[in-house]
């Protein structure tokens, strides 16, 4: 599985005094694709992390092209980058229901070893699904 797209209503609470989407929330809608993106392939990041792998995010780049506001209804498309080894690479486009470009933006993350807090490369179960 390449990509995955997720559909999320703007809540009120998301938006700032000009009822806009507060830029710093566009990470959680990041988040929330790439965590959806996991669980289509047969992951979920707690499942992860009780097998002792985390994924921290070392790297995040967005580029705000045009605002989405209080009940919009916006599509968070996540796609991999790349196959990972130490590294997990994505890349976002968020857009609006008329299929204009919101956001464009991407994330590398790292898989690290909760035991010793050092990184190391995706474990084998992951890159078996990614094949499948």
């Amino acid at each position: 599985m390449k990509f995955d797209e997720i559909q999320i209503r703007v809540r009120y609470g998301e938006t700032d005094q000009m009822g806009v989407v507060y830029h710093g929330n566009y990470a959680l809608y990041l988040e929330m694709g790439r965590i959806e993106w996991l669980r289509k392939l047969g992951i979920s990041y707690k499942s992860m992390e009780e097998n002792g792998i985390m994924l921290p995010v070392v790297s995040l780049n967005v580029n705000y092209k045009k605002s989405a506001g209080y009940d919009d209804v916006i599509n968070v498309k996540t796609q991999l980058k790349n196959t990972p080894n130490v590294k997990i690479e994505f890349e976002y486009e968020i857009t609006n229901e008329k299929g204009e470009i919101l956001t464009t933006a991407s994330t590398v993350l790292v898989f690290v070893d909760m035991k010793t807090g050092r990184p190391t490369k995706a474990p084998q179960y992951f890159l078996d699904l990614l094949e499948k």
